[in-house]
């Protein structure tokens, strides 16, 4: 009898599993608990009050008010919403927009998309570990500024942002400040009044809630226009009968987050430095992205030399190991990383992305596994490599 696969996942940027408490809470609210949030009988009020009990969950988990949360169906559309309806309100001020050039595409294609309605758009540069200097923004900040928006963390390449010292900037020139904050709340502490920031995206997905669950935090007292137009659900900007399933696993997902992100970071942070410690030892030409200290716990990141991503995914996967090569919404792009030439990676280099992502789930032992695979696949993928041959054939001369 032929011997099961070993499989190991290590791409949980892309998804987490959704936690067992999580889907427990959602069953009732997939079957006898159908109502509608909006209708008045008592079913209806039912699904109202559980949706509201998530939004102080979510509120609580980044020390927010519960009235302060606006509830969405991903990070992207928090950021949309965000982008535009911040834009659009506060166009009479102004139409300048500064970002960062390693922003989620959510955050890039939404400001490429206000160029139709007049507005325009600076990039802030990042440094050789995907670090945005806040003295970048502050030069960018112009009489025109009305909104920046600089990631809390990158998903690519794990590095945490200096956004308490952005937001200062941003206050001082009285301009608003948005975070895209999706891979870090739930894994790292988020405080929102410590950050200092106007709005923030947020993704359940992120620390094992279900796909489609998100919220926009939105302080108190900031002018937004609706990002979707219909109903009068969430104080009415924004429309569309709720997902109570999704907002009631966002909810359990978020309480369970606040109680165990220190238990997980303090599993996942050992297994994420060996990873980190052990890979270039093993394999040559490997070297790792993003910043080595101010990084997500559960994040590592590298890019492997003569070799493009593609090419290591699908052999890992032949081995039952699942990583990715750059975000979730590039990998099937086949194309370079806007984060990785951002940070003056060479193009050639860039393709050679690998991405892991770890969860308290994760062991010791399936990082060596991946130790193990991973040296072979190199060397074989090299011999057929040109770009390798040709290196060889230099370092020869």
């Amino acid at each position: 009898m032929e011997e099961e696969m070993k499989r190991v996942y290590l791409d949980h940027i892309a998804a987490t599993p959704l936690h067992p408490l999580v889907l427990e809470a959602m069953l009732p609210y997939l079957k006898d608990n159908f109502g509608n949030p909006q209708s008045l009988h008592s079913i209806g009020q039912e699904a109202s009050i559980a949706v509201e009990e998530a939004r102080e969950s979510v509120a609580q988990l980044i020390h927010a008010n519960p009235e302060e949360i606006y509830l969405t169906s991903s990070g992207s559309e928090s950021n949309n919403f965000a982008l535009k309806g911040l834009a659009i309100a506060q166009r009479d001020r102004g139409t300048h927009i500064v970002v960062s050039a390693i922003e989620h595409q959510s955050v890039l294609h939404s400001v490429k998309n206000l160029e139709k309605y007049g507005f325009t758009h600076s990039l802030v540069p990042v440094d050789k570990w995907g670090m945005v200097n806040p003295d970048e923004v502050r030069k960018a900040i112009t009489q025109e500024t009305i909104l920046v928006s600089i990631m809390l963390a990158n998903s690519e390449v794990g590095t945490v942002e200096p956004i308490r010292e952005i937001a200062e900037i941003c206050r001082s020139h009285e301009v608003f400040f948005h975070t895209d904050a999706v891979a870090a709340v739930g894994n790292i502490p988020v405080d929102v009044s410590e950050l200092g920031v106007d709005a923030l995206s947020l993704a359940g997905n992120q620390f094992y809630g279900p796909k489609g669950s998100a919220a926009l935090f939105l302080k108190k007292g900031t002018r937004i226009l609706p990002f979707i137009d219909g109903g009068i659900q969430e104080g009415g900007r924004r429309a569309g009968t709720e997902d109570v399933a999704g907002i009631v696993g966002l909810g359990i997902a978020a309480k369970i987050a606040e109680r165990e992100m220190g238990s997980r970071a303090g599993k996942i942070e050992p297994l994420r430095d060996k990873l980190i410690e052990l890979l270039p030892q093993k394999v040559e030409h490997v070297i790792l992205t993003g910043h080595p200290e101010k990084r997500l716990p559960y994040h590592a990141s590298f890019c492997v030399e003569f070799i493009e991503g593609e090419a290591m995914l699908l052999n890992l996967d032949m081995q039952g190991i699942a990583v990715s090569s750059g975000s979730a919404c590039t990998s099937k792009a086949l194309k370079a990383s806007h984060v990785l030439l951002a940070m003056d990676i060479d193009h050639a280099l860039a393709q050679g992305s690998l991405v892991f992502s770890l969860i308290d789930e994760t062991t010791s032992e399936d990082i060596d596994y991946f130790l193990e695979v991973f040296p072979p696949i190199i060397e074989r993928l090299r011999k057929m490599s040109p770009l390798y041959t040709k290196y060889l054939e230099e370092k020869d001369k």
